[in-house]
């Protein structure tokens, strides 16, 4: 089975994706999730120009080969360009490779480990009040591990939490030549958190997983200080404390709170979780199918981390999109360290260019047994929305320091 022609397609029904289209000579298409957001158009001239053409008349079966070929071969490793580039190759050739098999993805990892993937949803309110209501909306579907972002009082609106929010949605990215820019200050959040982790536990009791993420925006002691103060509240896991590329802080905020801990949505192979693996710094790994490596490059981290008794949390914001969700749901299944996995939902025109093969009810996810990760892309219905420049926001001080978003 030879990779006949190898397509990238750049739409926006709803975010924008990169996506690539693998053919091979006896008919087969396999697809693969290639998205940074914000940075669409450099991965994909990365796959276009410099990928594509290497694929042509590769044997669609060698995975293992073509990944060390595209990592070890193109000499500048690593990278979120690099990785999601090969992970939109791996992806779709694991696609292939499960058609040709007739097999759902899952049975070529090993087959099943569990019979559900339980999953967590995205609440946000600009007041207490909101995100309970918010909470309550996601239960109703089904959702029994919420993840909570609340408005700072007197900061505006702020990371996780839209100006006109729909329950269940958010849409970070905004169009247009600039980046919207939000305010960021550490000490009222700090002394907020504690009073919305109270509302949330007299709203909801201690049944309900509750998740938040600070989105790299602390110091290290600051991180301390808000595990700490959130101990009594049980958090399912706090996220992304301070930027983990500084993986030896993690010592200090473990010192200080019992909190579980997650972290990694940026990390793009396992070099990046080294020392947070060995000295079992963090408790969930949080990187996505489409941005380390693909299914390949994503299992090897996830069997490091079950040596260490770290489980997966793989990330599935709107940015990934239905391929790369579609593909970590296999895995899930499949990996016997699996955490939970995030689920932010699209919005319905996503889904008019992505048939999905997996199913989503009682809080749980089915990865569906069509061949392959079972997700399937309309290179026609893809041309009715075109790419449309867009930016995650910029985080400031409130002295105009540009700060972690």
């Amino acid at each position: 089975m030879k990779i006949q022609t190898a397509e990238v397609v750049v739409c926006s029904p709803g975010r924008n994706f990169v996506t690539l289209v693998l053919t091979t000579d006896d008919g087969l298409v396999g697809v693969g999730d290639a998205t940074v957001n914000g940075r669409e158009l450099a991965v994909a001239s990365y796959l276009r120009d410099h990928v594509a053409p290497l694929l042509i008349g590769r044997d669609a079966h060698a995975i293992e080969d073509t990944w060390q070929y595209l990592y070890r071969g193109v000499y500048w490793r690593r990278g979120p360009i690099t990785m999601a580039a090969i992970a939109a190759v791996d992806t779709a050739l694991w696609d292939l490779k499960g058609q040709a098999a007739g097999l759902p993805l899952y049975q070529l990892l090993g087959g099943r480990s569990r019979t559900g993937i339980r999953a967590y949803g995205h609440a946000q309110g600009q007041s207490v009040g909101a995100l309970v209501d918010s909470v309550h909306a996601l239960q109703e579907q089904g959702f029994t591990a919420v993840r909570v972002q609340v408005s700072t009082p007197g900061l505006g609106p702020g990371y996780g939490v839209p100006e006109q929010a729909q329950i269940g949605l958010y849409e970070p990215a905004r169009s247009g030549a600039a980046p919207a820019e939000e305010l960021w200050d550490a000490g009222p959040y700090l002394r907020n958190m504690p009073k919305v982790f109270d509302s949330l536990r007299s709203a909801f009791g201690p049944e309900l997983s509750i998740l938040h993420d600070v989105h790299h925006r602390l110091t290290p002691i600051q991180a301390a200080r808000l595990g700490k103060s959130l101990e009594e509240y049980d958090p399912f896991w706090l996220e992304d404390l301070t930027p983990a590329e500084n993986q030896q802080a993690f010592r200090l905020i473990r010192q200080h709170t019992t909190v579980p801990l997650a972290t990694g949505e940026i990390f793009n192979t396992v070099f990046d979780y080294l020392t947070l693996f060995s000295e079992q710094l963090i408790d969930y790994a949080r990187s996505a199918v489409t941005h380390a490596g693909g299914i390949t490059g994503l299992k090897r981290i996830l069997e490091l981390a079950s040596i260490h008794q770290i489980k997966s949390a793989i990330h599935g914001p709107t940015d990934i999109s239905p391929i790369g969700l579609g593909a970590a749901l296999h895995l899930d299944a499949a990996i016997h360290n699996f955490g939970i996995q995030e689920f932010m939902q699209h919005v319905d025109s996503t889904y008019d260019v992505f048939d999905v093969g997996y199913t989503f009810e009682h809080g749980q996810f089915q990865p569906g047994e069509r061949p392959g990760h079972g997700v399937r892309f309309d290179i026609e219905a893809a041309k009715r929305f075109p790419y449309r420049q867009a930016y995650l926001p910029v985080s400031r001080l409130l002295d105009g320091t540009v700060h972690d978003w």
